[in-house]
């Protein structure tokens, strides 16, 4: 693994990079005082990494404003779902022409309101692994058992007028094991409604980007981000991984 991997590194006396073979060694001094971009092999010492955990390299980044921001974590999310379900689902809201909704009570000490609205196809609901649900009161253990089932899950809350996103500190979208978060500068949320455009198609797919264009969501993508220190006799110099 990588960080054993980095942990060996650091124990050496010599890092060798090894590519660009056909190139001599170019010393770090000179390389700090030259015009980028340039390509050098260099012999060098691996002095520090940064994150010293690997789950901390993993970011969340807005290619529209550039932007990088930690992954929240399941706490966060568990938070906000706890907030949206004091919004009891409104009954107006239900059964329309593009989904159909089921409601219940639960039987714990809160009498949570839960409804699920499945997202219809040509008036029928499709097979459980292609569709879109939108959940609303749900808990994140509820949340994750639909995700098991069915092909994607959007949390909502319920307005006057229509469904709606949560704030988008949650992720707007849940597909398998794969939580999908939207840039909060970037991004302009439309209500659910929006979606019966893609429901609509011929084939609907469901696809993140997809999603996220008609709710007017940036997608942030996962990036994986690391700092490497690398030295030798003259002088040091600061290498950054960035990659989808």
């Amino acid at each position: 693994d990588l960080e054993l991997h980095l942990q060996r590194c650091q124990q050496l006396s010599v890092t060798v990079l090894t590519d660009h073979q056909d190139l001599s060694n170019t010393e770090l001094k000179t390389i700090t005082n030259s015009r980028a971009p340039q390509q050098y092999r260099i012999r060098a010492k691996l002095r520090t990494y940064k994150p010293q955990k690997l789950h901390q390299s993993v970011k969340l980044h807005c290619s529209k404003c550039n932007s990088l921001q930690e992954v929240p974590n399941g706490d966060d999310f568990d938070f906000i779902l706890h907030g949206s379900a004091n919004t009891a689902p409104n009954p107006e809201l239900h059964n329309t022409s593009w989904y159909e909704s089921v409601t219940w009570t639960t039987h714990d000490q809160k009498q949570r309101e839960i409804a699920i609205h499945f997202v219809k196809h040509d008036e029928m609901l499709q097979h459980p692994e292609d569709t879109l649900l939108m959940i609303e009161g749900g808990t994140l253990k509820e949340i994750w058992k639909l995700t098991k089932k069915f092909k994607c899950v959007i949390p909502v809350r319920s307005t006057e007028d229509d469904l709606e996103l949560l704030d988008l500190s949650a992720p707007f979208l849940l597909q398998g094991n794969v939580k999908y978060y939207g840039c909060k500068q970037c991004s302009t949320p439309k209500p659910m409604k929006s979606l019966s455009s893609i429901a609509a198609e011929q084939q609907p797919s469901w696809e993140p980007t997809e999603i996220a264009q008609v709710l007017g969501i940036e997608l942030l993508q996962y990036v994986f981000i690391m700092k490497f220190t690398l030295v030798d006799e003259t002088g040091a110099l600061n290498a950054y991984l960035f990659d989808y």
